[in-house]
């Protein structure tokens, strides 16, 4: 027995224009993707300040932190860069294949794992757990520098993280009830 193909349904006017508008969303990707060149040249730009300070003993100029310490918050500045290019790349990626057109990547080498699974809800709670991450990362450089810091500001900087943990906790329990019978994405 031989398999066709269905007849592709031919959209009126109207249904073609709004499916068509998801195209409108092009220039956004493009430009997080030009922001993601803009945090490679910052990654580049911190990654420099740390060979200078530890290799030059360069310290930026006023500055009472130890060597160490500036070394520290450094590399702290070099993970909240990657972490954040990770975030755009999963928005780029996973906003793209799910809300404007497919990528056709299954079988290639370099397909992201979490890419065969990704939908609005999975990327939802990825972007949550990433910002939680960034967030984390910041609430640590706070703490190395508590000292010289108001005290004001450190406590609304633990209260905005805490709001992102509670807010991605609803976020995945919402998403779980909503779903009750699937099994959760990894």
């Amino acid at each position: 027995m031989c398999m066709t193909t269905p007849p592709k349904s031919r959209l009126g006017p109207l249904p073609y224009l709004i499916f068509s508008s998801r195209w409108l969303q092009l220039p956004l990707y493009l430009g997080l993707i030009v922001a993601q060149a803009i945090y490679v040249v910052q990654f580049v730009r911190e990654l420099w300040h740390l060979v200078d300070a530890t290799l030059f003993g360069h310290v930026a100029p006023g500055t009472t932190e130890s060597a160490e310490t500036t070394i520290m918050l450094t590399v702290l500045g070099l993970i909240d860069v990657v972490m954040i290019s990770n975030l755009l790349v999963m928005v780029i990626v996973g906003g793209y294949e799910t809300f404007v057109s497919r990528l056709r990547l299954d079988g290639h080498p370099d397909q992201p794992e979490w890419l065969s699974h990704v939908n609005a809800t999975v990327l939802k709670v990825k972007l949550a757990m990433a910002i939680i991450g960034i967030s984390s990362i910041h609430l640590l450089a706070t703490f190395i520098k508590a000292a010289s810091l108001d005290p004001e500001t450190i406590k609304w900087q633990v209260l905005l993280h805490l709001a992102f943990v509670v807010s991605a906790l609803a976020l995945a329990y919402i998403d779980r009830i909503m779903q009750p019978g699937d099994k959760p994405a990894h």
